[in-house]
């Protein structure tokens, strides 16, 4: 009978163990889509298909790399640096108080020989090294209200710390309007005037919705540090194309900015006579000034990295490719039995 009992009380705790009701599990119910268990396909790398893609890269790729890179040749630039050419010899160790020194003669003549046959239109850019317009606090230093609506022209909370003078706000505010390029530049060719077209030469997106056709330049550079080239102000923000080009800030120290467009061939061997006023300070901050006309391509203007980095694209693909014939056939390695794959054993996934 003892022996019976301790039996009697086991199979009564189980019993109960199995009446108490079961804990909720947090395993999410089975789909397919949940365990990663839909159709897919799962290509087997071998070497010949290995092989054959690094081929079709090269194929497509040189040739691309060919064209681009001849693209960006046809490309006919002048460049010429200016900034201590038209320093005065005797300022030369005293850059910075020639510059701002406005009683000095800034005139300076430059000659550029057309090196070959230059089809129009010809652009005219100015390029500067050295001048982060990238600067957090430079960036931020403008009113976009202000500058496409006139009913904000007192807007100017986030122009600091060119924001007002004299009490009053300054429009265009901020430190990159107020530091717009003021160099110009006069081209003759045989003693002719040598026109040179600025309009355009903005996006058009944002001349007709960031610069507003009704606000005027208002108290501009009226400060006690000038910081670059002055507005007419009877001409509204949105026919002001070098401040509209200027106003669109550059992503690295080093970039160019259209100046104008020249509309006429230039023939080789030609000379061309440049009459340029040198005013923007870069000696500060030992910036560069260039003066560069360039023509363009169907691919754009001079730039010979995509033609490069295309052809060394295609080049290592081809080495490679080559590079794994020779090994495949020199020392060929057997492929396994694909039937032995986790997926082809198990498709369903259970």
């Amino acid at each position: 009978m003892s022996s019976n009992t301790p039996s009697s009380s086991a199979g009564g705790v189980g019993s109960a163990d199995s009446a108490a009701p079961r804990r909720n599990s947090k395993r999410p119910k089975y789909s397919k889509f949940t365990q990663q268990e839909l159709p897919a396909c799962k290509p087997i790398l071998t070497p010949r298909w290995v092989i054959s893609a690094f081929m079709l890269v090269s194929i497509v790729f040189i040739p691309i790399g060919v064209v681009s890179l001849f693209a960006s040749r046809d490309v006919v630039e002048i460049v010429d640096r200016y900034e201590t050419a038209c320093v005065p010899a005797n300022f030369r160790n005293d850059k910075v108080s020639f510059i701002q020194n406005e009683t000095t003669n800034k005139i300076c003549t430059r000659s550029l020989t057309v090196p070959k046959r230059m089809k129009q239109p010809i652009y005219v850019y100015y390029q500067l090294d050295n001048f982060y317009q990238n600067h957090r606090r430079y960036v931020k230093s403008r009113s976009d209200s202000q500058l496409k609506d006139n009913s904000s022209w007192d807007d100017v909370s986030s122009c600091k710390p060119e924001d007002d003078a004299n009490g009053m706000p300054i429009v265009p505010c901020g430190l990159i309007a107020w530091s717009l390029f003021n160099d110009t530049y006069n081209f003759s060719l045989n003693n002719q005037q040598l026109a040179v077209n600025k309009r355009g030469i903005s996006w058009k997106s944002d001349r007709d919705s960031k610069f507003g056709s009704d606000v005027f330049p208002r108290n501009f550079q009226n400060g006690t540090l000038i910081g670059g080239k002055r507005l007419d102000p009877n001409v509204s923000l949105s026919e002001q194309e070098d401040l509209i080009v200027w106003m669109r800030t550059a992503a690295l120290p080093t970039f160019r900015k259209l100046y104008g467009k020249i509309e006429r061939d230039l023939q080789p061997n030609e000379v061309i006579q440049v009459t340029l006023e040198n005013n923007y300070n870069t000696y500060s901050f030992n910036g560069k000034k260039r003066l560069v006309l360039s023509t363009t391509s169907w691919l754009g203007g001079k730039n010979d990295f995509l033609g490069i980095a295309y052809l060394t694209v295609g080049g290592l693909c081809f080495f490679l490719a080559l590079s794994f014939t020779v090994v495949y056939l020199v020392k060929p390695r057997r492929l396994g039995d694909p039937s032995y794959l986790s997926w082809n054993r198990n498709p369903g996934g259970h």
